[in-house]
């Protein structure tokens, strides 16, 4: 009996589960990816209920984004962290659908840049700036925290405009962290993909988030490999391909609550037993 289990675990291990075309319209597309350290990263493609795709790369570039896409038909919005390579890969593939940022990562960027505990005054506005992205539903709401994100521009301008001589002679900006959050929101609000989902031309609620795909689908994929952290490369792919089956046939769930963005309920994964550590 043993020895039938084992054989039928290497037969699994030997299996590729390739992805399926997709040629259903569907309304809103989540898209991230998953990273194997530096060697490798699983792109994945998912609507409100099932993943639809996936795709193994070295890196998020276009190429890599292009093959997930082209796969599945344009919806008509798709939710992302804008990861590169992936908006040139969308004008390619899907020219048609619009780009929701997903409002949590931009949140993100902001706090990667202040910390939750910033010393500097511009920085504190910032951060405020950034908590109240998380709690805009309205279009008034987006409106406000667009004038007040420009008038701290300019309140801060000269500040932000600082810069320290390097010993080689050089400069870069004494407050860099916080350009860099400007320079990416600056962005956003000029490519109007910040506050896609509030257009008021959709005829069902958008969402402002990639929480479906991160609670659903990232978090368990996440912690299954550090169940199984002794897998070589190959084989958390493969079971990476295994489990995104699974929930291309079975619906997925996960929490609404934006806090819950990144968090998946903690559970232990079943694969084969019989692999190499």
């Amino acid at each position: 009996m043993a020895e039938l289990s084992k054989r039928q675990s290497l037969a699994l291990w030997q299996y590729w589960a390739l992805p399926p075309i997709i040629d259903e319209v569907h309304d809103v597309i989540y898209v991230d990816g998953i990273h194997l350290g530096r060697k490798a990263v699983v792109l994945i493609a998912q609507n409100d209920q099932h993943v639809l795709g996936w795709y193994v790369a070295r890196s998020e570039k276009a190429q890599a984004w292009q093959a997930l896409m082209e796969r599945i038909a344009p919806p008509l919005l798709v939710v992302t962290d804008g990861g590169s390579g992936f908006e040139k890969a969308r004008q390619k593939a899907w020219p048609t659908t619009r780009v929701q940022r997903c409002t949590f990562h931009a949140f993100m960027n902001i706090r990667s840049a202040t910390t939750t505990r910033p010393r500097l005054q511009a920085g504190k506005e910032l951060y405020t700036l950034g908590k109240r992205l998380l709690r805009i539903h309205r279009r008034e709401q987006a409106s406000i925290w667009v004038k007040d994100y420009i008038a701290w521009t300019l309140r801060w301008q000269d500040f932000l405009a600082q810069r320290t001589i390097t010993p080689e002679g050089g400069w870069v900006y004494t407050h860099a962290r916080l350009v860099q959050a400007r320079n990416t929101l600056n962005r956003l609000i000029s490519s109007e993909t910040l506050f896609t989902f509030l257009d008021p031309a959709w005829e069902r609620e958008m969402p402002a988030m990639t929480n479906r795909i991160e609670g659903a689908t990232n978090a368990p994929l996440r912690q299954m490999l550090r169940d199984h952290r002794g897998l070589s490369l190959t084989r958390r792919i493969k079971a990476i391909f295994l489990v995104v089956l699974h929930a291309h046939r079975t619906p997925t769930t996960t929490s609404p609550n934006p806090q819950n963005h990144a968090k998946g309920r903690r559970h232990r994964s079943r694969l084969p037993k019989h692999h190499p550590t």
